[in-house]
């Protein structure tokens, strides 16, 4: 039975992606799911890099499962790394995924995982020897800032691939609060690094104001810039400098979204004072 509220949508490039009536937007407009998962995601976060590097459970929280194209750029990257990996989905619905495994053969990505994406889909938890390693894949259903607030058990990431729908259209995920519920669950002393397709300032400010360090993140088709963020400086290759803070200040849409609500606002002398004093930018 079709997935209302979904269809294929076919790209310039011609690739096909997954089109939401609900939000009216693509699911990665830019590249296509698999190029621009592996490209945004998966190398611009340098999991197979940081994987390889170190030691014992490595965990990666996928915000935004949507039609699992994120997770199984992943899960294709990191098959052939002996060490036990951990990926955390999390969404408030599972359709996208059902859409994309009654379109697997359209879409491509999905092959040589389907069986763990049905389990994922049937049971939300699935547990599979992939190349060399052992991998945990937990899917949680519901609300992200509900779920962040109510799971402190969740274990903390070494990776963060935030890819809900855009502020304008999903403003809920994009409040300093819920960034600021998501800093404080990492672990101090455990790097991690998140990355998503904004490059907008108010998202910028949102990160900063959080307790991250922030930076300039690659091109994805339809984006000449990205973002990415850590909490720790030496995993951001270009963070920003006091010339695009001296822009943030200036511009009419840089304060962050407070409430779930979404609008366009210049700084704040609150939120202005707090960000001229981030060590991102003292000397």
């Amino acid at each position: 039975m079709p997935i209302a509220g979904y269809k294929l949508v076919e790209l310039a490039n011609g690739s096909h992606a997954v089109y939401s009536a609900d939000y009216d937007e693509k699911m990665h407009p830019g590249l296509g799911p698999q190029a621009e998962a592996e490209l945004l995601y998966v190398h611009q976060l340098r999991i197979a890099e940081r994987m390889h590097d170190g030691a014992g459970e490595f965990v990666v929280w996928e915000v935004g499962l949507g039609a699992a194209a994120n997770a199984i750029a992943v899960l294709r990257a990191t098959r052939g790394i002996s060490r036990r990996f951990r990926l955390i989905s999390f969404d408030n619905t599972a359709e996208p995924l059902a859409f994309t495994l009654e379109n697997a053969k359209a879409l491509g990505y999905l092959y040589g995982y389907e069986e763990q994406a049905k389990t994922i889909l049937e049971h939300s938890h699935v547990c599979f020897t992939d190349g060399t390693h052992e991998v945990d894949w937990q899917f949680h259903l519901g609300d992200f800032p509900a779920l962040l607030a109510g799971h402190p058990s969740i274990p903390a990431p070494h990776a963060v691939l935030f890819d809900a729908f855009s502020p304008a259209r999903n403003p809920a995920m994009w409040t300093l609060p819920l960034f600021t519920s998501l800093f404080r669950a990492l672990d101090p002393v455990r790097p991690c690094n998140l990355t998503t397709y904004s490059r907008s300032t108010m998202f910028r400010v949102t990160l900063l104001l959080a307790g991250f360090f922030v930076g300039r993140g690659v091109a994805t088709g339809l984006k000449e810039e990205t973002t990415v963020a850590a909490n720790a400086l030496e995993l951001i290759e270009q963070p920003l400098d006091r010339r695009w803070l001296e822009r943030a200040r200036r511009s009419d849409s840089a304060q962050p979204l407070h409430e779930p609500v979404y609008r366009r606002a210049p700084l704040s002398p609150e939120c202005w004072a707090k960000l001229s004093v981030h060590p991102q930018f003292q000397p």
